[in-house]
């Protein structure tokens, strides 16, 4: 009897890997650029990069066999109060981390540079027959695997498009704003003053494919670069690029670009509005061709239905610091509050600025694309298969009243909360992701209650208490 061994997931994607075109593609760009090292990219829980710089004349036996990690380091090798680390014992064996050949680019910056995103493997040798099983905490592999689920439950792909905010604050930029006077949103004198960071930001992302398009300044220091939507994968590859791109900038022009969502107590907050939509092939199911007014499909509506459900529970997804409610907190400066929709309204936590797409705006600058595009697959799934509908919009003029789905929660802890009991959410990173998210963030709540604060000084030490 012959025993045919089953082709395991890190098989599936060794085989991609040794694809005669595709290895012969690489090789060619490698060769024209003149690259000499390699980064193997992988992204942690907290969207950091990390990985391993190797020699380009190793490509084939990186392509064939990864480069080897400690799982940990997708929690950041963090320790909790005991002194164990969030992402696994040291004694528990190292992973496979093998590249994505079609993500392969070249530092505009140092063109002898390269790089892949990577996606993590138990090795063959794994015990309990877990060898060659994709690492369920890696956040970039999680994400293909659920977007292929929902493809195959649904026949729709997301695609989508981020409106990421950074502070800028570099030698001659004045950022500060006199109560009133004009406001500095959209002015061209202050894109005048950014104009070197913006141009060189928007060169390094065109060589890196990101197909730069409408940008602006909406606060003093403050800029917004975007780009073309495409799938959620890629685009959350070229979030994660923006923000590399962004730091390389930094360090070149002696500047800091900050991704704190909430920087200074009178600026508004640095956000990155998600836009998605629905598809099935070329067709948009959020859109009728035939309906020129500013419409959301039936189709549309119960997606938008499961967003707005689960809208309180992915906030602590979408606003992953403690930071990140101070944004929330500022009323009257676009952030969200109230869990509702409306057409065209910049008040709404989803608004349709135009048919055939979703703004969701919860999302700030530190959030990880990679686990909001997947709760945002979760929770568009379950309002599509549920039938969710998502009420009325809300009339422009009207009071924003609470309504069937809440308002946001406004701390950290209280967003965890409420994740931990939202199913679909946390079926969107998986029990084990989801499990180690909880305990890396509660972690971090629990340093921040034992942090003493400058405001605490200001109010509780010397005289003026």
């Amino acid at each position: 009897m012959t025993i045919t061994a089953t082709r395991t997931e890190l098989d599936k994607h060794r085989e991609l890997n040794t694809d005669h075109a595709a290895v012969k593609s690489v090789k060619a760009r490698i060769a024209e650029a003149g690259v000499e090292y390699l980064y193997y990219q992988i992204v942690t829980l907290t969207g950091r990069v990390v990985g391993k710089v190797v020699p380009a004349r190793h490509l084939m036996r990186n392509v064939e066999n990864g480069i080897q990690a400690h799982p940990g380091v997708v929690a950041d090798l963090q320790a909790d109060s005991s002194g164990a680390l969030v992402g696994g014992s040291p004694e528990r064996g190292e992973c496979v981390v093998l590249p994505d050949l079609d993500s392969f680019g070249v530092l505009p910056w140092d063109h002898r540079t390269g790089f892949f995103f990577c996606r993590m493997y138990e090795p063959d040798h794994a015990p309990d027959g877990a060898g060659g099983r994709p690492v369920p905490v890696d956040v970039r592999g999680n994400l293909h695997r659920t977007h292929a689920g929902f493809t195959e439950r649904t026949g729709l792909v997301m695609r989508s498009g981020c409106e990421p905010e950074v502070s800028w604050r570099m030698p001659g930029l004045s950022t500060e704003h006199r109560p009133g006077t004009p406001h500095s949103m959209y002015h061209i004198g202050q894109m005048e003053q950014l104009r070197p960071v913006y141009q060189r930001v928007m060169e390094y992302g065109r060589a890196l494919g990101l197909d730069m398009v409408e940008s602006n300044c909406e606060d003093p220091g403050q800029l917004e670069l975007n780009w073309a939507y495409d799938l959620a994968e890629r685009t959350a590859d070229r979030l994660i690029l923006h923000r590399q791109i962004c730091r390389q900038v930094a360090r070149e022009m002696g500047a800091t670009a900050s991704f704190m969502p909430k920087p200074e107590d009178d600026k508004l907050g640095n956000g990155c509005h998600h836009n998605v939509s629905f598809w099935r092939g070329e067709h948009n199911v959020l859109a009728d061709p035939d309906n020129p007014d500013l419409h959301l499909t039936e189709t549309g509506k119960h997606a938008l239905g499961g967003i707005l459900t689960h809208a309180a529970a992915f906030t602590a997804v979408m606003a992953p610091t403690v930071n990140s409610y101070k944004r929330y907190c500022h009323t009257g400066q676009f952030a969200p509050l109230e869990i509702n929709w409306g057409m065209d309204n910049k008040t709404c936590a989803v608004r349709l600025p135009a048919s055939g797409r979703l703004e969701v705006k919860s999302p700030d600058s530190l959030v990880n694309p990679y686990l909001s595009h997947a709760v945002l697959l979760a929770a568009a799934e379950d309002g599509l298969t549920q039938g969710i509908d998502p009420g009325p919009p809300r009339r422009a003029g009207t009071e924003p009243l609470p309504g069937p789905f809440g308002s946001l929660p406004l701390t950290l802890k209280e967003a965890l909360d409420l994740f931990a009991g939202d199913r679909a959410v946390t079926r969107g990173l998986g029990p084990e992701m989801a499990d180690m998210f909880l305990r890396l963030k509660t972690l971090e709540w629990e340093r921040f209650c034992g942090a003493v604060t400058d405001w605490e000084r200001m109010m509780y030490d010397g005289d003026g208490c």
